[in-house]
């Protein structure tokens, strides 16, 4: 359950030696259904269309504040507005790691205004 890895901690990638194979991948994409796993299996991605470019901009600033706390950092992207996209995958390994998935759900909890 998503719940579940709300309350973990990204391991410290160093530690970190080898992706994920894809079936535990899989697996671990259900308790973040809102994110997909990329065409490549190596990134989780998610896209949000926000209330206005400032909104987009408080909800990198927050997620930013989650990704040092866990010291993991996704890829932020921000187009013709407030069109949002993340993807995430752990750099260190090229590919995904239960920390991804940590992340994700971490991400998920935050409130952000979307486009009506």
């Amino acid at each position: 359950m998503a719940t579940d890895l709300v309350h973990k901690h990204c391991a410290p990638c160093e530690g970190l030696r080898a992706a994920l194979p894809a079936e535990q991948a899989q697996r671990l994409s259900k308790q973040v259904p809102e994110w997909k796993l990329t065409a490549d299996g190596k990134r989780l991605r998610r896209e949000w269309r926000v209330k206005d470019f400032q909104t987009a901009l408080d909800f990198f600033g927050r997620i930013g504040v989650i990704a040092e706390q866990e010291d993991h950092h996704p890829d932020l992207h921000l187009t013709g507005y407030r069109n949002v996209v993340i993807e995430i995958s752990t750099h260190a390994v090229g590919g995904l790691t239960e920390n991804d998935f940590i992340l994700a759900a971490k991400i998920d909890d935050v409130p952000v205004e979307l486009k009506k």
